[in-house]
């Protein structure tokens, strides 16, 4: 089939594509819910008509809303939300909308409920682990820092006391300058090694903790900077201050990464030996008597005011997968005081629970086990889903022409219609784009029904 426009002479699809012009920005990759940026609420608490990316839900929304509240007021520990309704209607972009309220350093972390079933790991450990990865725990650190230019690298060398032969490093001087001053220090042997692992060289802008004397290179001073349009060092203004410094340092972290880090021990104690330590590769099974021990040191840096406790979000999609044991264990993991949000979601009515044979529910879902907040999202009407498909066509980048907004549409279909646009010699997707698309694929199978039940058109 041979798409046609109006605007321009049509070319043969397979033809090769006009040359593109390069963008002077860097394209960020776009996922399914990218235009999503919270629950579009207005500040008595009522959903706006359209914002935030969302298209209708107002109810939905609004009861959203409320449970960002409770949970920002610790107040919704032990509970969780349930978003129950039709696939496609939006319950996935609700639990973000949540994520986003919550604040952009909150951990949030998703799943389905197929994901407990693996032959690796026992199913109550993979709902452990999702729940652990979804504790953020906020380090705040106050250091004596040493931070500057160096002006001055030298190393002074004495008789080796341990052989005759050859001389060894006594100590190294160490020149800094800063806007306010500059500073020599004596240095130990120790820090020069790892002065000469970082590979600093005077010009370079530094910090060394006074405590531990651990080493770090921040970049090049600016002064050094030369006028080449491509560079492979980083610049950095000269520090600002004196030399001699008190520097607060924030760390984000999980529970699920400080268990992970003990579980395979690599390096020192220090916040970045754990980093370190989580690029080692394979999967370790984290035993429940590590993880108290893991609560009780976060708890002990809790109490000196070092560390916060974040809670984050976990969204269990397709919850109707879990069964009867997992339920259960959920019960007991949001028992904690350190508990995170929880959401489920579920596109099932009433549905056998897993694990039974004679327990039917609502959503597949034991209400007996847990105490859960239900949200049912609405199908969207016919104008709704037109202004779906536009919005994602604007957050795609993407060119409608003029006709009747319809399932032809597709989110899927946007992209590659936009490809035969291309290659046909247009800017923007006509609807004969939409159609050659939906003749290429499988969904041509589906019948016609589904849309005509929803009013939108064949």
């Amino acid at each position: 089939m041979k798409a046609s426009s109006s605007t321009s002479t049509p070319v043969a699809h397979n033809a090769i594509p006009p040359p593109s012009i390069p963008s002077a920005g860097r394209s960020s990759r776009i996922a399914p819910h990218s235009h999503i940026k919270g629950l579009g609420l207005t500040p008595e608490g009522f959903a706006a008509t359209d914002a935030s990316g969302f298209i209708g839900q107002t109810i939905a929304r609004e009861a959203c809303g409320v449970v960002v509240d409770l949970v920002k007021s610790r107040k919704f520990s032990g509970r969780a939300l349930l978003l129950a309704g039709a696939p496609g209607t939006g319950k996935t972009a609700l639990a973000l909308a949540v994520a986003h309220e919550l604040g952009a350093k909150v951990p949030f972390c998703p799943m389905v409920g197929s994901e407990v079933y693996s032959t690796e790991v026992k199913k109550t450990e993979v709902l452990a682990e999702s729940f652990r990865r979804a504790i953020g725990l906020r380090i705040k650190e106050t250091k004596e820092v040493y931070e500057g230019e160096v002006t001055e690298l030298t190393p002074a060398e004495a008789e080796n006391p341990l052989s005759g032969y050859g001389k060894t490093v006594s100590h190294v001087v160490v020149g800094l300058k800063t806007v306010k001053g500059t500073k020599q220090l004596r240095l130990d042997p120790t820090i020069y090694e790892a002065i000469m692992k970082e590979k600093i060289v005077v010009g370079d802008v530094i910090y060394i903790e006074a405590n531990t004397g651990a080493v770090k290179r921040v970049g090049r001073s600016d002064a050094y900077a030369s006028a080449y349009d491509l560079e492979s060092e980083t610049y950095v203004p000269l520090p600002k201050g004196d030399v001699h410094k008190r520097k607060e340092l924030v760390q984000d972290v999980t529970l699920g990464d400080l268990d992970a880090a003990n579980a395979r021990p690599q390096g020192g104690q220090d916040i970045m030996s754990v980093m370190g330590s989580l690029a080692k590769s394979g999967r370790t099974e984290v035993t429940e008597k590590l993880r108290r021990e893991v609560n009780k040191v976060v708890q002990g840096y809790v109490d000196q005011g070092v560390a916060e406790v974040v809670p984050g979000v976990v969204f269990i999609d397709e919850v109707h997968m879990l069964d009867i044991e997992c339920f259960t264990y959920l019960n007991a993991l949001l028992e904690s005081p350190m508990a995170p949000t929880v959401i489920f979601a579920t596109n099932r009515g009433n549905a056998l629970v897993r694990g039974t044979t004679d327990i039917v529910s609502p959503h597949g879902f034991p209400s007996t086990c847990l105490t859960v907040h239900d949200v049912k999202t609405d199908s969207y009407t016919r104008e709704q889903v037109s202004k779906v498909v536009h919005l994602r066509a604007t957050t795609e980048a993407i060119k409608l022409g003029p006709g009747k907004s319809s399932l032809r549409y597709a989110l899927q279909l946007l992209t590659p219609a936009l490809i035969l646009a291309t290659l046909a010699g247009r800017t923007q997707v006509e609807v004969a784009d939409i159609s050659e698309m939906g003749e290429c694929s499988l969904m041509r199978r589906r019948p016609r029904e589904s849309s005509r039940r929803a009013g939108l058109g064949g």
